[in-house]
């Protein structure tokens, strides 16, 4: 059995029950059309959880009924159901969904207020980081890094970096690698500012570290989730090489797919 419930053939528990359940499923996939559509190549997991989120948040599945089936939930995303079982597991650890087995088994969305929204930073410290943060305009901060990052990658790849620049630049990668989880977004950040600072201008290495203060308060009120470092690990690695080739335009395609991926998930949890 599947984490959603789903048998083998991908048929859910309740598929067999009658022209109720079917006329429920045929209501949901009709509200879900709106939203859920193939994810782009890159983030798919970061933008499969953006959108199941936006699902949930929206009430396109009101508390109590079930998601659609695995199979059809892949489907929808572009995503394999390998990635879907992730996105899955990532809402029912934030306490949004649980699973029931049995002929009537799925994924069903839990009411808003059973839903424990255990994020990273723990319930108590993400209600203050989320009062903290209500005036922060999202997607300001996510243009703005965006610009900032790209900008910083194009120019340290179209540049070039001498002998000190890329040795400080491999080490915040080697950082990155050797920490734990825990660790991961303090060295994430010191690759992000040494990118910055090498980039040739102390203006935007400054703006950039202010932007990326508000990044983090962001990222804070969000969980933290494996597979979306292991996604970034590689980002990272790609990023550098690319820098360290000097080749511009791969260096700056590689951020802004990067930064996209973070935007999905600060936007699937924050908005």
């Amino acid at each position: 059995m599947s984490p959603d419930g789903v048998s083998g053939d991908g048929v859910s528990g309740d598929a067999a029950g009658g022209h109720g359940a079917r006329d429920a499923a045929g209501g949901a996939r009709d509200r879900l059309a709106a939203v859920l559509r193939p994810v782009r190549a890159g983030n798919g997991f970061e933008e499969a959880l953006e959108q199941v989120l936006q699902v949930l948040r929206l009430g396109l599945v009101p508390a109590g009924e079930r998601l659609p089936a695995e199979r059809e939930l892949a489907e929808r995303l572009g995503v394999s159901r390998v990635t879907l079982r992730e996105v899955l597991r990532v809402l029912h650890e934030e306490g949004l969904v649980e699973s029931r087995r049995g002929r009537y088994g799925g994924t069903f969305v839990l009411p808003r207020a059973e839903a424990g929204g255990a994020s990273a930073s723990g319930t108590g410290g993400a209600a203050e980081l989320r009062r903290r943060i209500a005036a922060v305009d999202l997607e300001d901060v996510l243009r703005f890094r965006e610009v900032l990052e790209v900008g910083a990658a194009g120019l340290c790849a179209a540049h070039g970096l001498d002998g000190a620049g890329s040795e400080r630049l491999r080490a915040a990668l080697a950082g990155t690698r050797d920490t734990p989880p825990g660790g991961y977004r303090h060295r994430d950040t010191l690759l992000h500012l040494t990118l910055a600072e090498l980039s040739g201008s102390p203006t935007l290495a400054v703006r950039y570290a202010a932007v990326r203060a508000t990044l983090n308060d962001l990222l804070d009120c969000i969980p933290l989730l494996v597979r979306n470092l292991e996604h970034s690990q590689r980002q990272h690695t790609a990023l550098v090489e690319a820098v360290l080739d000097r080749d511009a335009e791969a260096a700056r395609e590689g951020m802004r797919e990067h930064c996209a991926g973070t935007a999905a998930l600060l936007r699937g949890f924050l908005t």
